[in-house]
């Protein structure tokens, strides 16, 4: 099972200058829609002067959740190029911005394809790109006496502890790689009288 996943660890920026326009490009970690909407909203606010601010965003370990913009720019010449450079360099959890300033001389529809793209490249070349792992998360009940059975496996599994509550009726969240969840719920299953809140 596939559980990791690549993308960058912190912002950086890149630059590419032809026929006197300049593209300065900047890769952003994020990982929510909000987060994609306060950058977008940071960076047009800040190149306000800009004749464009275009962008690409790619959410999730799965990589389903996408977008891009071509913000006036000719239809595919700009989202799409930043997109292919985030595809390219199989990334997710990333936003590239790519602002242009016009330098009075028209590029035409393949010159700003490869402005576009060769900035969205320049930004993630100057970043760190890292390998993070998928985590899911299960929540399960018990009674206090199982507390030795429980704490044994959780210990030989090494599961993160997200939350916990002892008394009579406990309860614990635990979060773990994806390709071990299967192999800990099997062994928290086996203890007699615990029960899963979400199914196992």
């Amino acid at each position: 099972m596939d559980d990791t996943y690549l993308t960058i660890s912190r912002t950086s920026e890149g630059i590419y200058k032809e026929k006197m326009s300049k593209f300065l490009a900047f890769a952003i970690p994020v990982t929510t829609l909000d987060e994609v909407k306060q950058q977008l909203e940071k960076y047009q606010k800040e190149y306000y002067d800009a004749r464009h601010v275009c962008w690409a965003f790619m959410l999730g370990p799965e990589r389903t959740q996408f977008r891009s913009n071509d913000n006036g720019e000719p239809s595919g010449t700009a989202g799409k190029p930043i997109l292919g450079q985030i595809n390219s360099a199989n990334l997710t959890d990333i936003l590239i911005v790519v602002v242009r300033y016009f330098g009075g001389i028209k590029l035409g529809t393949s010159g700003l394809i490869v402005a576009y793209r060769e900035a969205a490249a320049e930004a993630i070349a100057a970043n760190e790109i890292v390998e993070r792992q998928v985590e899911d998360e299960v929540r399960f009940g018990f009674e206090y006496p199982l507390m030795n059975e429980v704490m044994r496996v959780v210990k030989e599994e090494g599961p993160a502890i997200i939350s916990q509550l002892f008394d009579m009726d406990c309860e614990m969240t635990l979060r773990i790689r994806r390709s071990r969840m299967e192999n800990l719920k099997n062994r928290l299953s086996k203890i007699d009288g615990l029960h899963f809140f979400n199914k196992p």
